[in-house]
């Protein structure tokens, strides 16, 4: 069995950066901001900062089936968790790729039952993230 390419996210990150500047933000890619529920370091794609506003930005991306899916709710509750501790303003998710089978669960509010403090997180396709964050709107 040949590994995984985990590099894919990588084109995300490279898609997502010019909408950012374009909307005004400037943007940290790669940061670190709290420690995961549990204490592990965690690190986010992207920081993005406008008129003192503070976004956290995290990206998945699912080319084909695959493990991104499971990893969704633990993200979405370690957003919460640093928008709630670290003085942040929003955090976003964004899904991108072909390869989600429960994008529409994610995006359509699926996990509203199951997480706490889910309204500090929004879930977006890389479509609908693109247009707020290139007018500025996020």
């Amino acid at each position: 069995m040949s590994p995984r390419d985990t590099t894919t996210g990588h084109v995300l990150e490279k898609m997502i950066l010019p909408a950012l500047e374009q909307g005004g933000y400037e943007v940290t890619t790669q940061a670190v901001i709290e420690d995961r529920p549990g204490g592990k370091a965690h690190k986010v794609d992207a920081l993005a900062t406008k008129e003192g506003k503070r976004f956290l930005i995290s990206l998945k991306w699912q080319q084909v089936s695959g493990t991104a899916e499971q990893k969704v709710p633990f993200e979405v509750m370690s957003l919460a968790l640093a928008v709630l501790t670290g003085g942040y303003d929003k955090a976003y998710l964004v899904l991108g790729g072909e390869g989600w089978t429960l994008r529409d669960y994610f995006i359509g509010g699926g996990l509203t039952t199951h997480l706490k403090d889910i309204d500090q997180v929004k879930i977006l396709t890389l479509e609908s993230f693109t247009a707020l964050a290139n007018g500025g709107r996020l």
